[in-house]
């Protein structure tokens, strides 16, 4: 499963890109106002450090209005993707820029109808968001397991990027549901590497090895 990181923060993404971790960057209009930067620059940067697919959404309502708005930011760099909401407008954008070659991440699904509606629109990437699903009582990672077997019962083409990714866990079981992409926010990476048992060990490994120095120097 490949990670990309959920930021528009340009010192975050390089840390995890740094750490050999980064596959890719999502964005959204929150992240980005943010940081208090224009929004072309940031993308701009963003895809100039990282070099798989960086989203970058747009803010438009019209599909017209999307369509002319993602073919000006996917001059940006060639690893930009357009992120669209799941929306009528937003389908038929995604099926005319599919159509161009423009690499789309439809967002904001809850449910595996809006998934089989962006995977026929021919979205190149799906996001389902697992945590705020939890939100509702329900479970986020059944629609991560029901757009998998969609997906593989009909052999789209289209990726699933688990989305509102919340905790160890929810990276764990996206895994396991067999997502092909988690993103993830910045602030949980330290989480996924430490354990409490690890640095148990290490300071029991590394208070061995003192008293073995002190053994030799009897």
């Amino acid at each position: 499963m490949k990670f990309f990181v959920d930021t528009a923060n340009i010192e975050k993404i390089k840390e995890i890109n740094n750490l050999g971790l980064c596959d890719g960057v999502t964005t959204n209009p929150t992240l980005v106002a943010k940081e208090k930067r224009n929004f072309e620059e940031i993308i701009k940067e963003i895809c100039s450090i990282v070099a798989g697919p960086v989203s970058a959404e747009v803010t438009s309502l019209k599909s017209e209005d999307m369509v002319k708005e993602a073919k000006n930011i996917a001059k940006w760099s060639n690893n930009v993707v357009i992120k669209i909401p799941i929306t009528e407008e937003g389908l038929k954008a995604i099926n005319i820029l599919s159509k161009e070659g423009i690499n789309t991440n439809c967002t904001l699904i809850f449910s595996a109808a809006q998934g089989l509606l962006a995977m026929k629109a021919g979205a190149t990437y799906i996001s389902p968001f697992l945590g705020r699903i939890d939100d509702m009582g329900e479970l986020g990672i059944g629609l991560i397991k029901d757009l998998r077997e969609i997906i593989d019962n009909y052999k789209f083409k289209s990726k699933i990027i688990a989305a509102s990714i919340r905790t160890i866990a929810h990276v764990k079981d996206s895994a396991i549901a067999g997502a092909d992409i988690a993103t993830i926010p910045a602030d949980l990476f330290p989480k996924l590497w430490k354990h409490v048992l690890t640095d148990k060990g290490l300071i029991d490994f590394l208070n061995d090895w003192e008293k073995y120095k002190e053994e030799l120097n009897k």
